[in-house]
């Protein structure tokens, strides 16, 4: 393999500032207390600056501007909110390259996935939302669909300019306010976004961003103010959060982790397949909940299709996530690291064969290599928990009702793939998966006018698409 020469994407476009405040009622404010959290390139453990964390009365105060401009927001004609979605949506189109390059410096994602990826499905959700502004009464809800109120929304690390949109956009389309709080390890695009509803002239209060931790996000949850609950990040939270709204009038969508089966049949296009089996786990460092983290192919082409595999491996290049060669990016945490080294220990010490392709791995910052597991039994922790990092375990099967047996063996249901060439075996095995998406013959495709969510432990509720107004609506 020749090696491309260093393509650095330049960092001077971004401006981060040393310190953040609190976005509430169109104006940064300071918070209350005086506790701050630094928030650091993954990358390089440089710190990129200091974030102020939102206590229970600094929440109350972002609920409370969020319900004072709900009468006004939820009253305008759906085409004057489309007008709001549509600037906001050019906005970030005209600040795409900064928005990229501000994602891949706080997540540590490669500055390819940020900017070919993520951003343009930002802006194509908030068009699309802008879109359904005006015909809510045409989305099969009812011929006069009303917003619900204030939506407290809590966002995870892995997309958080993308899952800020997933959110953001139906609520303000269907005449919501939103009080939003993204993760503690990745604060910059959200704050980014609230200097882009100032430069679109959204009204004060439609949208506040309070940044926090754990506790903040509890308090946005548990607040008497809130009217609806959105919430993507693990299933163990999600618990927690079904727990403390049950009997209450709040409505709730959860969005929560996954194991995801891909399934390779014998009959499938090889090389397609390795393709897509890199993108569904090695993707975002596999810091994906819906990524391809079992691969179930069948016995006659495994030894055919590892071959090839291990060989595809063996060309992404691991470093800088700034540099448009690498592949694999920085993993967002010491903590999630930890998480990832501690589930791949665990799968040697259960007797799983572990393999990576030769990788340098730089000095500074949170590294892990592709990591292949094969001899995986369906009892090991790497088959049943989600390791959310670039870790694959293998399985093999003989029958289509065995992969589809071992597919569905787990307490999760988000995501599948199936890679067949006959469309009768590929529809057989969809209709029999326990899981909200099911892509064939692709893994890892989204487009905004298509629903995504999950069965069993993976949530439940759905965000994209007609449906994904449903959650913001009271119908």
């Amino acid at each position: 393999m020749f090696e491309y020469a260093p393509a650095p994407e330049s960092r001077d476009i971004v401006d981060i500032r040393p310190s953040y405040g609190l976005f509430i009622n169109g104006e940064w404010v300071e918070p209350q207390g005086e506790e701050r959290h630094k928030t650091v390139n993954p990358a390089t453990e440089e710190v990129l600056a200091e974030v102020a964390w939102a206590g229970e009365a600094d929440v109350d105060r972002a609920v409370q501007a969020a319900a004072k401009a709900f009468p006004v927001w939820s009253a305008m004609p759906g085409a004057e909110r489309a007008k709001y979605l549509f600037r906001i949506a050019r906005i970030i189109q005209e600040r795409a390259r900064e928005l990229a390059v501000l994602e891949t410096l706080d997540n540590g994602k490669p500055i390819r996935e940020s900017r070919d990826v993520d951003l343009p499905l930002v802006a194509a959700h908030f068009f699309y939302y802008a879109g359904w502004a005006d015909k809510l009464s045409y989305a099969g809800f009812g011929p006069d669909p009303r917003p619900l109120g204030v939506a407290g929304q809590v966002i995870p690390w892995n997309f958080p300019l993308l899952m800020l949109a997933w959110k953001i956009a139906p609520a303000l389309a269907c005449g919501n306010t939103v009080v939003l709080k993204p993760a503690e390890t990745t604060p910059l695009t959200a704050l980014a976004f609230a200097d882009i509803c100032r430069q679109a002239d959204l009204p004060p209060g439609v949208v506040n961003i309070v940044t926090g931790a754990g506790e903040t996000g509890a308090a946005l949850v548990n607040h008497p103010g809130v009217d609806k609950v959105a919430f993507t990040g693990s299933t163990e939270v999600g618990r927690l959060i079904a727990r403390s709204l049950a009997g209450t009038r709040k409505k709730l969508t959860l969005e929560l982790g996954g194991k995801a089966a891909n399934i390779v049949f014998e009959d499938a296009p090889l090389d397609q397949a390795v393709e897509g089996i890199v993108n569904g786990i090695f993707f975002n460092q596999g810091h994906v909940c819906c990524a391809g983290s079992r691969l179930l192919v069948q016995e006659s082409i495994a030894a055919d299709l590892l071959e090839a595999l291990k060989r595809r491996l063996g060309t992404l290049r691991l470093g800088d996530p700034l540099d448009k060669n690498t592949d694999i990016g920085a993993i967002n945490s010491a903590e999630q690291l930890a998480k990832i080294r501690e589930l791949s220990e665990a799968g040697e010490a259960e007797g799983a064969e572990r393999w990576s392709p030769a990788c340098p791995i730089p000095d500074r910052g949170y590294w892990f290599p592709p990591t292949v597991f094969t001899g995986v039994a369906q009892s090991h922790r790497i088959a049943r928990e989600e390791i959310f990092g670039p870790v694959l375990s293998v399985l093999t099967f003989r029958t289509p009702a065995e992969a589809v047996e071992k597919a569905n063996n787990t307490p999760y249901g988000l995501s599948a793939g199936v890679w067949t060439e006959k469309g009768s075996l590929m529809l057989w095995a969809a209709s029999r998966l326990r899981a909200g998406v099911v892509w064939s013959n692709t893994f890892n495709r989204f487009d905004p006018t298509s629903p995504f969510g999950g069965y069993k432990e993976s949530g439940y509720g759905r965000e994209g698409g007609r449906h994904g107004l449903e959650a913001y609506l009271a119908v």
